[in-house]
């Protein structure tokens, strides 16, 4: 009779602890150029390299090297850059309010403004994205107004979602922008829904969603693919690994022994990983993957290596789990200074128009939010009317909400 050895139960682990600096080799980092691009009508399986390397086109000196370097206009770059600037003073001023108790919550996207950014240019007017909650350069991308995003955060009478959703969980029909749920991975079930209804009724437009490493562990996701393989959905699956999860690693959802990008290829979905933090890399991928969608070729899961570099939200401590210097040494670096880098090098950018579109762009948000804070906000008390609550929810008002209503003299 042989004696069985005791069973044990593995529990991943970061590499880094508060004190004790991050050993980034986890992340299977590839240098930059070295990652084939395939042929656009490529095979699921055909990817499935793809999915274990990361995709890089901007290499140490800001210089696009590789198949996957583009001959991309530069306005488009420079539009690109003023994007993630204007996003990351954006958040800044945002999270001040906050602190403030102008708002009761809200969500940076510091260290990932790149992803949004450079695929909101790759997307044309009418596709339509289902977001996480770090994805509001999608709209700024488009130069929505800042002081109608500003209102929702505050939920005042200008909030056009009447106060009924929490700050940064906007909703924008008109701007390709779904109503964002805090249930997280909903969306990407939504978004696979939503690309099949374009398919059936033989439209043009694609869906993009948009999801966290941490919220593949949701069951949502795997329904999600299963569902866009088996449709051949023109939909592109964004999983932005930013390392955490509010404040658990990115291995406890799986993402240790393999990568989020290696589940699309076991479902029968072409997969890639890709550098989130290079501007040039995400914008390629992400037309590869829209030209897939528009062309009949199916979906499109790709995995943006990233970093988040500040907490998870304003109710959130970083310096609790992990090294407060982690962002500094990320070894994919900060993707705006990557994109200066790049336009500089290629004389499309200099360190003082930089230094003057950030003036220009704080003067812009410091501007909408005085206009925005002159309708309202939470510190003040002059939010949404509590009248909506009634509103939007049967087409006739039945008599016992319209006597409540009465009752409360609005």
């Amino acid at each position: 009779m042989t004696t069985s050895t005791p069973l044990r139960l593995h529990v991943p682990e970061p590499s880094g602890r508060p004190g004790h600096a991050t050993d980034f080799s986890y992340l299977r980092l590839a240098p930059a150029g070295a990652v084939r691009k395939p042929a656009i009508d490529t095979s699921a399986a055909d990817t499935a390299d793809l999915a274990y390397t990361l995709v890089r086109v901007l290499d140490d000196d800001g210089k696009a090297v590789g198949p996957w370097a583009e001959d991309i206009d530069v306005q488009l770059l420079r539009k690109g850059l003023q994007t993630m600037i204007k996003t990351r003073i954006y958040d800044a001023r945002m999270l001040i309010a906050q602190r403030q108790k102008k708002m009761s919550f809200y969500m940076q996207s510091l260290g990932e403004e790149a992803v949004g950014a450079a695929q909101m240019l790759a997307l044309s007017p009418g596709d339509m994205c289902f977001p996480s909650y770090r994805q509001q350069n999608l709209l700024i991308a488009q130069d929505v107004p800042l002081v109608e995003m500003m209102c929702q955060l505050f939920s005042n009478d200008k909030d056009r979602l009447k106060g009924r959703q929490l700050p940064v969980m906007y909703s924008m029909r008109e701007r390709g922008f779904f109503s964002i749920s805090g249930n997280l991975a909903t969306q990407f079930v939504q978004a696979v829904g939503w690309a099949m209804a374009s398919a059936i009724k033989g439209d043009t437009k694609i869906a993009s969603a948009w999801i966290g490493d941490g919220a593949t562990a949701a069951a949502d996701f795997q329904t999600a693919l299963t569902f866009a393989h088996v449709y051949q959905a023109p939909v592109i699956l964004n999983v932005i690994n930013n390392q955490w999860a509010i404040s658990t690693f990115q291995a406890l959802a799986g993402g240790e022994s393999t990568t989020f990008a290696a589940r699309g290829i076991g479902t029968g979905i072409a997969s890639l990983r890709v550098d989130g933090n290079d501007f040039l890399a995400v914008y390629a991928v992400s037309r590869w993957a829209v030209e897939r969608a528009r062309s009949n070729l199916g979906p499109t899961l790709i995995e943006w290596v990233t970093y988040r570099a500040g907490p998870h939200s304003t109710s959130d401590d970083p310096s609790k789990y992990r090294p407060a210097d982690d962002w500094a040494r990320f070894p994919l670096g900060d993707p705006i200074e990557r994109l200066k880098q790049h336009l500089i090098g290629v004389g499309a950018w200099s360190e003082a128009e930089h230094a003057s579109t950030q003036k220009e762009y704080e003067r812009e948000v410091i501007k909408a939010q005085k206009e925005a804070e002159s309708h309202g906000t939470l510190a003040t008390g002059e939010t949404s009317s509590v009248a909506t609550m009634f509103e939007d929810v049967y087409k006739d008002m039945p008599w016992h909400l319209r006597r409540q209503r009465q009752q409360m003299g609005v």
